[in-house]
């Protein structure tokens, strides 16, 4: 089994920064995929960022610019550095991971971008 735990949600005015990491543990190949998704009420669940073990990344065109994930492998770690955030971020963010063909989700972690 996997688990993954997300830190670092929280309040910030618009234009701020935060910075999103996610901690993994249990049976992990080294070749996966690791991710961001978002969740606003009443919303489906959309991608934000996911980055491959090989560090191929791919972001939503409404983060492109703005966000940037990273991991590291080392650690089980992945991370996304959050700035110039607007309202429209405001959700839940979780995490996820994605090997040898099964996906594990983080509880996920509150964002919210209000003045």
């Amino acid at each position: 089994q996997v688990q993954l735990v997300e830190s670092g949600g929280g309040l910030v005015q618009p234009g701020g920064s935060l910075r999103l990491s996610c901690a993994a543990s249990g049976s992990i190949f080294s070749i996966n995929v690791m991710g961001w998704y978002r969740q606003a009420p009443g919303k489906e669940r959309e991608l934000v960022a996911t980055i491959t073990s090989g560090d191929i990344t791919n972001y939503a065109d409404s983060v492109k610019g703005r966000f940037t994930i990273s991991r590291a492998n080392a650690k089980n770690m992945v991370y996304l550095q959050m700035t110039s955030l607007k309202p429209e971020d405001t959700s839940v963010y979780y995490c996820k991971l994605s090997s040898n063909r099964r996906d594990y989700w983080g509880q996920g972690t509150q964002v919210t971008v209000s003045s």
